[in-house]
């Protein structure tokens, strides 16, 4: 690393354009090259300058049901991109096996409805319609059992009172920040290197320049901030703005300019993961509309049915596991269709900067932070660092109050969504090895802890539960307490005392709504072959 004797300017350039360096290619490093193309088009300069030689990770290939706004702020339609990234639909999580063997519950894209001031949950508890409340209190439950796809095959959408975006070039785009608390029905599972590839397609057309080479150094001015990055075959890349999307190694953020890392890792154990890409026929293999987090004796495997293949991945802890034994595990529950597949071993870097955007330099993906990939939060975080990004832009030398509102709202973001992870583990139910054992007594954050206590005579809603935006909404919490049923939850006193006749209509409503649709929906199968049967 070098420092140059640069002084440093408080003041832009009016008359040049403002320049953005993006060091890192992956889904972060285009998914951030893209967005700014359609934000500011050509009155900015983007270049993205991308190692040929450093491979991406490739395991946040399921999403939250936002990332549709990243997609209509692109103006790109599902049959756009969905093809060429071999996605599919995805209603919820399935957790299997977190409570006991056998055992399974959804997390889906749905709000839950209240009932007279009551959320339906609170109304379950009393009058529980049967011992599924996923069921009881959401359709999107019944169609992922009977692995339906959101569409009718004419593309008309499940949920009709969710109104879709238009992607003509006139019209307002929406963003995640002003749709906080609405419920898009559905997220996605798609192939991380092809949307890559996708997006560099998309974003080189609109003006960005694309720069393969190796960064060798990062050259500080004399007041700390970067003046250039050098590369091995083009030279110095000088810009107004890096941003690092180098994964782990947080080459420009935490290397460059010493930013500290706040680790998870005392909540947060599960430090590594193995993963498989397994070939599917989906001609003979239905696909789920869901991504499946089944427990395991040291963390939890994950399934994520795409069009030409199964990915799948081991998380566990290093202090229960061995990568070999990691693999072994992951082989067996996968199958023979795993015999010849080779494995990608991963060590995870758990935590946050303790800032994500430093003098001129912005994390996005793994450099700024990362949690384990239990709720498919990778992506998230990329989408939303960039929303941020973009809200902020641009924060030059001397606009240090920017800066601190970035860094807030992702530090938010991501410290709650931590403690949305542990109470995963501590709700559990299954005590049956060390590991699980574990999660009952491990360290949890203190807000948590108040909250567990508020929970156990209150079910969740929005004033109990983590204060700031983290794209977890109450009905998410309740959804994890009633499902792994490791923590007894008691319904309102207020609920005895209520009607319920609204609330036991609410239910009926739910289980009709859900039966009609079983029978009418396509399957994801029937609905994606149609689809690419009409490119």
């Amino acid at each position: 690393m070098t420092v140059s004797g640069a002084a440093a300017k408080n003041t832009r350039d009016p008359g040049r354009k403002q320049r953005v360096a993006i060091v890192g290619g992956g889904t972060a490093g285009w998914m951030t090259a893209s967005y700014l193309a359609a934000a500011f088009g050509d009155r900015i300069d983007v270049t993205v300058v991308e190692s040929a030689t450093v491979g991406t990770i490739g395991v946040g290939e399921a999403t939250f049901s936002d990332i549709r706004h990243f997609f209509e702020f692109l103006r790109l339609k599902e049959s756009d991109w969905m093809p060429a990234c071999n996605a599919t639909y995805k209603l919820a999580v399935r957790f299997e096996n977190w409570r006991e063997p056998g055992h399974h519950f959804y997390h889906p894209f749905e709000q839950m409805a209240s009932v007279d001031g009551f959320p339906l949950s609170d109304w379950w508890l009393r009058y529980p319609t049967t011992s599924r409340f996923d069921k009881d209190c959401f359709v999107m439950a019944s169609l992922c059992d009977a692995e339906r796809s959101p569409r009718y095959l004419n593309g008309s959408l499940v949920d009709q009172g969710f109104v879709e975006q238009s992607t003509d070039d006139t019209s307002a785009r929406s963003t995640m920040a002003e749709y906080q608390g609405a419920q898009i029905p559905y997220a996605y599972h798609f192939e991380a290197h092809l949307l890559a590839k996708f997006l560099t397609k998309y974003s080189t057309q609109r003006g960005v320049k694309h720069v393969v080479d190796n960064v060798v150094d990062v050259a500080l001015d004399e007041h700390g901030f970067i003046s250039h990055v050098r590369t091995a075959e083009h030279g110095d890349i000088a810009a107004d703005l890096f941003v690092d999307c180098t994964g782990f190694r947080a080459l420009l953020l935490n290397k460059a300019l010493g930013e500290p890392f706040v680790s998870y890792q005392e909540n947060l154990p599960n430090d590594s993961a193995v993963a498989l890409q397994v070939p599917l026929d989906m001609d003979r293999k239905p696909l789920r509309p869901c991504t499946t987090a089944t427990a395991q004796d040291a963390g939890w495997i994950w399934t994520i049915p795409l069009i030409s293949r199964i990915g799948t991945g081991y998380v566990y802890a290093s202090d229960y596991a061995t990568p070999e034994e990691a693999e072994r595990t992951l082989r067996e529950f996968v199958g023979p269709e795993a015999a010849d597949v080779p494995a990608n071993h991963i060590r995870m870097r758990i935590g946050r900067s303790r800032r994500s955007w430093v003098k001129n330099c912005v994390g996005v993906g793994l450099a700024s932070g990362f949690v384990e990939p239990l709720e498919s939060t990778g992506i998230f975080f990329i989408h939303h660092a960039i929303e941020q990004m973009v809200k902020y832009f641009p924060a030059g030398r001397g606009d240090d109050l920017l800066r601190e509102q970035y860094n807030r709202s992702v530090a938010h973001v991501m410290d709650g969504v931590r403690e949305f992870l542990c109470l995963h583990y501590r709700g559990a139910k299954r005590v049956d090895n060390q590991y699980w054992k574990d999660t009952k007594t491990r360290v949890i954050p203190d807000s948590l802890e108040e909250r567990l206590e508020i929970w156990q005579h209150k079910v969740p809603d929005t004033e109990s539960i983590y204060p700031y935006y983290h794209g977890l909404p109450p009905y998410s919490y309740n959804c994890i307490l009633l499902g792994t049923g490791g923590i007894e939850l008691r319904h309102s006193p207020a609920v005895e005392l209520a009607d319920e006749r609204a609330a036991l209509a609410e239910f009926e409503r739910i289980r009709v709504k859900a039966e009609k649709l079983v029978q009418e929906l396509p399957t994801q199968n029937e609905y994606f072959a149609a689809m690419r049967a009409n490119l």
